[in-house]
């Protein structure tokens, strides 16, 4: 791998090589992790990053995981802190961590199948990273021009529009709204089923009117004209009938803000930040948030159980700028908050971030 300057060389294939060797070990720990039900877009991160690992290795002459050591571990993670990309950056603190978990977890799992006598990284550390909060979250008045943006005489502008108002009414990842399939939405409750999100968990979110008005007149209009038998049964659709695919998403979204010239820059994670952000404006508990997003706990805190849909809905629809076609401005009650709003808004604002440099490694 370059130290400076230069653009990292694609990594090796796993599992070329010495069946003994590192390159092999990694693709028999990549197959562990698929069969222990990791998301594949978890085994595609680590196995890039272990590649990228086991070249720098082998450059160093080291290609058997019995002949690493700690010393030489150190050493890759004093090669991370130095390393220098191609606009002369420094790789962030997080983006350090995010490639040092996968050499630690590759070494545990090497000794636990007694590949290697002793683990040369239990003690490697991850970087302290800090709290890093959103740097571009929308306004009401932000988002709505986004979301204008789509041009709704074109059959797609319409499916992008009902792609829009989803990201900006629930807040979904952008692997989770590629995934929604058309079963998963219940237009009578206003309610949309996430169906194995991060963690393999389900979870059931209420949907705003608007959002669901939009997705109506997709599926109405739009998708029966796209589709290709066999039907996959996902919600949206490329225009070629395919499913619609994370990166793909990505890249729809990051056009979109482009072109609402608002001075900010962003893409799927922008919505989820901005609901997050705009619901605790608007005085939604803490812990309603947390599950819209789906998150088990914000940072360490563990105060929280269990929200009702009805309960949750209730909240959204108080909270929400774009819960109603037309927003409600009768003041209505919201519920208590929890002790120590401000450090717990930081706490979750400081996640969401950290959520979103993982998604983009």
């Amino acid at each position: 791998m370059p130290r400076r300057g230069q653009i990292r060389p694609k990594p090796p294939k796993i599992g070329d090589g010495d069946p003994g060797g590192v390159i092999a070990r990694i693709a028999e720990f990549i197959d562990w992790m698929r069969i222990k039900g990791y998301a594949e877009c978890t085994l595609e991160t680590r196995g890039k990053y272990l590649a990228w690992f086991a070249q720098w290795l082998e450059e160093r002459g080291i290609t058997r995981p019995q002949d690493v050591t700690k010393p030489t571990l150190d050493r890759y993670q004093r090669y991370l802190y130095h390393y220098r990309k191609a606009d002369g950056d420094p790789l962030t603190f997080s983006s350090q961590g995010a490639q040092i978990i996968p050499v630690r977890a590759f070494f545990r799992w090497l000794a636990r199948s007694n590949y290697i006598l002793s683990n040369p990284a239990s003690e490697m550390e991850l970087p302290k990273t800090g709290k890093r909060l959103p740097r571009n979250i929308l306004t009401v008045q932000e988002a709505e021009q986004v979301l204008s943006q789509p041009n709704l005489k074109d059959p797609l502008g319409i499916r992008d529009r009902a792609i829009l108002e989803t990201f900006y009414s629930i807040g979904v990842r952008r692997a989770e709204l590629s995934n929604l399939k058309i079963y998963d939405l219940d237009r009578e409750r206003g309610t949309i089923m996430i169906r194995e999100g991060k963690g393999k968990k389900d979870r059931v979110l209420p949907i705003g009117e608007r959002a669901l008005a939009w997705i109506k007149k997709y599926l109405e209009e739009v998708r029966p004209s796209v589709v290709v038998e066999p039907d996959s049964k996902h919600l949206f659709l490329t225009f070629e009938g395919k499913d619609i695919m994370p990166d793909t998403l990505t890249e729809l979204v990051k056009d979109y803000v482009n072109a609402a010239d608002i001075g900010k820059k962003g893409s799927c994670h922008m919505f989820r930040h901005s609901m997050a952000t705009l619901m605790l404006e608007g005085g939604a508990d803490i812990r309603f948030i947390q599950q819209m997003l789906g998150h088990a706990k914000l940072d360490t805190t563990e105060l929280y159980t269990q929200v009702s849909i009805r309960k949750l809905k209730e909240v959204f629809e108080k909270t929400h700028p774009g819960a109603y076609l037309k927003r409600k401005t009768k003041e209505e009650e919201i519920p208590e908050e929890e002790p120590n709003p401000e450090e717990s808004k930081e706490n979750l604002l400081s996640l969401l971030a950290a959520e979103e440099k993982e998604e983009s490694n």
